[in-house]
């Protein structure tokens, strides 16, 4: 491997793998969608303890595991064509070692460039399905939410149901970067320099993202007005002497 190559590489490592404590680092102070989001989302748990049916939540939450299961069919299928490409022997290599957009290389550094991109699409789809495992926890734990239960119960539930939702819909969001990644691991193939030049492309695309976009304005204007309005407690709640279970049957 060249020495720009190994480089670049080591560029896309750090990235990669900063990325994330670096976003932390940045939400500490506020301002980041990701940290908007995670006091959103425990807010939405808050919310779902003290709702007397707990219907809309699942539904939503439903949706989201549609979602994570559709990105997890569609990283399967690209991973199966990236390795399709680097396990197909000289036939493959011949099929593209004639292409002039491709950077002019050897069959191993080939076999390089084209791992890397199917390592992080296989990153990606691991958390795919760490998020949708994750998220069918947090259906059960809202399933499960006990509606009788004393306001500070109800409260600490929604703080452990929130611990499971927030690392399930943060496990999403890494299957989705791993695109970003993947997409400029793909771009080595046209040699060290665009492969650089992608990777701070997706880095810089990331950030903005997340401090920068309407979005992240959006939600941090969401967070703000639902950390100055209490959670309400419906009619339900406010029974002293609840029905026993049996003339609730």
């Amino acid at each position: 491997m060249h020495l720009l190559d190994t480089l670049v590489l080591t560029v896309f490592a750090a990235c990669w793998l900063l990325y994330e404590p670096l976003l932390k680092r940045l939400g500490e102070g506020g301002g980041v969608l990701n940290t908007d989001m995670t006091v959103i989302r425990r807010r939405w748990m808050q919310e779902m303890a003290v709702r007397e049916i707990a219907l809309l939540d699942g539904q939503l939450l439903g949706h989201a595991i549609n979602s994570a299961s559709f990105f997890a069919s569609s990283n399967l299928i690209l991973i199966a064509a990236a390795a399709g490409v680097l396990f197909g022997g000289d036939s493959a290599w011949k099929s593209v070692e004639g292409l002039a957009v491709l950077a002019k290389t050897s069959p191993m550094m080939f076999q390089i460039k084209l791992g890397l991109v199917l390592v992080a699409l296989a990153r990606g789809l691991l958390d795919f399905i760490w998020s949708i495992r994750q998220m069918n926890y947090c259906l059960a734990a809202i399933g499960a939410a006990p509606m009788w239960a004393p306001a500070a119960v109800l409260a600490e539930y929604a703080e452990a149901a929130g611990g499971i939702l927030n690392p399930a819909l943060s496990a999403f969001n890494a299957g989705v970067r791993a695109y970003y990644f993947a997409l400029a691991a793909a771009v080595w193939l046209l040699g060290p320099m665009p492969f650089l030049a992608a990777t701070l492309g997706a880095m810089t695309l990331l950030l903005w993202r997340q401090r920068r976009s309407r979005a992240s304005t959006a939600v941090r204007k969401v967070r703000q007005i639902l950390e100055r309005q209490p959670v309400v407690h419906g009619p339900h709640l406010t029974r002293l002497n609840p029905p026993p279970p049996e003339d609730r049957i």
